[in-house]
């Protein structure tokens, strides 16, 4: 069953971000993630607002946790939550 990485981010240093950037989407294609929502428009209608959301699926659920939990997602997660550069919500969840 397909699983669902959902994010939601506020960047707040755009150039120290993009070096997470630059990691992030290769990390997601040796995990055989496929983006279906990458920044864009949104609207916020209810709690906070963050203004880049990002939705990835992957195959399984075990697949989407051992993408983020794999060494090349996790290196470019410390780019990403190093102080002051963005403030996210990461949630996996198994598809329907």
């Amino acid at each position: 069953m397909v699983a669902y990485c959902m994010v939601q981010i506020s960047v707040h240093d755009a150039d120290e971000y993009a070096k997470y950037v630059a990691l992030a989407g290769p990390a997601v294609a040796k995990y055989d993630g496929k983006f279906l929502a990458r920044g864009g428009r949104s609207v916020t209608k209810e709690g906070p607002e963050q203004l880049r959301n990002v939705v990835i699926e992957f195959a399984d659920f075990d697949r989407a946790v051992q993408f983020y939990d794999g060494p090349e997602y996790q290196e470019a997660l410390g780019f990403a939550l190093a102080d002051g550069v963005s403030t996210r919500n990461y949630t996996i969840v198994e598809g329907v």
